[in-house]
């Protein structure tokens, strides 16, 4: 079962809404595509989702690596060694993850199409569904908890708040939020390293009795020996974010000790499926809680962590809100999302299908 044909490309999906963090705003969003094609007349979908922040590539980067290097390394090769091919990508693709996470997704899903089967079900699924929360970017208190209320309305449950711009309207904002969609709703909160140990503290201190479920990346990434300084009892509800970009990062922050209490992965920051897999093994082994997350993404690659997610034990959370608010994609399917739960569609591979009139 040889690889007969490999394109790769790049698509503006834009947004329906611009949203920001707190070093950053987002307008728009480009993705990088691969579609691998077999002799036996299947073929593979993989996107990846650039953030020079966050992977340390750029759209560029991504093009001419894909263009350069992929046919060498892929074309006449049997998809059945995919592990092979997987550690191949590792080394040749070291330093563009959202490129090489595209051509992995595209790998693996045309490898499950081979068996017949839901990539979760050739992962080893562990669970049926899970509840996703979706993202409230910076903006006004008032703006905050009206999109708050969008979001329940739309049947979330869970609610992720971006904070890390001012300690203090970012605990009014929480506030009023929880006043306004009752306990039962729960709220994580993203810092995307906004604050100091100090602010951290006062932060958790200020809204202890609000029941937020954790804190994603309180300080920044190059100042891990930071969270030392942080009481134990608050690093073990916070979350390795930008400090957590690939397998020697999680070992790292395994060993006590340990500066948080969970792990967020996301196939941009990693490579792909077959990285983010050795993460999950990590943090089981380490007894750390996964939440798995994402950038403004294809639904390819927001359904392939999916199914990476359901296939790992040690998965407590998602975040997977990813291609909720493109204004297009180039398919249809990947997940099924109800009342915010988070399931795939259980057909081969990945479960995406190309929309009509797409190019390939």
């Amino acid at each position: 079962m040889k690889i007969t044909r490999i394109k790769s490309w790049s698509e503006n999906l834009e947004l329906t809404r611009p949203y920001s963090i707190a070093y950053q705003t987002f307008d728009s969003v480009e993705n990088v595509f691969v579609y691998l094609e077999t002799d036996g007349g299947l073929y593979g979908l993989g996107s990846g989702a650039p953030v020079q922040s966050i992977t340390g590539e750029s759209l560029d980067d991504c093009t001419a690596v894909l263009k350069n290097k992929l046919e060498e390394l892929l074309l006449g090769k049997d998809i059945r060694l995919i592990k092979k091919h997987c550690r191949t990508l590792e080394t040749a693709l070291h330093k563009t993850p959202a490129a090489r996470a595209a051509v992995d997704i595209a790998l693996y899903d045309v490898f499950a199409k081979y068996l017949n089967l839901p990539l979760v079900d050739v992962l080893g699924r562990e669970y049926h569904s899970i509840p996703t929360s979706i993202t409230i970017g910076i903006k006004s208190v008032a703006e905050s908890v009206n999109e708050a209320v969008e979001y329940v309305g739309r049947g979330f449950r869970i609610l992720k708040v971006k904070t890390g711009n001012s300690v203090e309207e970012d605990i009014e904002r929480i506030i009023k939020i929880r006043e306004k969609v009752g306990m039962l709703i729960k709220i994580r909160v993203d810092a995307n390293q906004g604050y100091t140990v100090a602010e951290l503290v006062e932060f958790e201190k200020s809204t202890s009795k609000l029941n937020i479920e954790f804190i994603e990346q309180p300080l920044k990434s190059d100042d891990n020996s930071g969270m030392l300084n942080v009481p134990e009892s608050i690093r073990k509800k916070c979350m390795a974010d930008e400090s957590l970009q690939n397998t020697n990062d999680a070992l790292n922050l395994a060993v006590s000790p340990k500066l948080f209490g969970i792990y967020n992965i996301k196939l941009m920051k990693c490579g792909g499926i077959n990285s983010a897999l050795q993460i999950a093994e990590i943090a089981r082994l380490a007894k750390i809680d996964l939440m798995w997350g994402c950038m403004d993404e294809s639904i390819i690659s927001i359904s392939a962590a999916l199914h990476a997610a359901l296939a790992s034990p040690a998965t407590r959370y998602l975040d997977l809100d990813g291609s909720l608010d493109l204004a297009r994609d180039l398919v249809s399917g990947g997940f099924i999302l109800k009342n915010g739960t988070l399931s795939v569609n259980e057909t081969p591979g990945l479960g995406c299908t190309l929309l009509k009139g797409t190019n390939i």
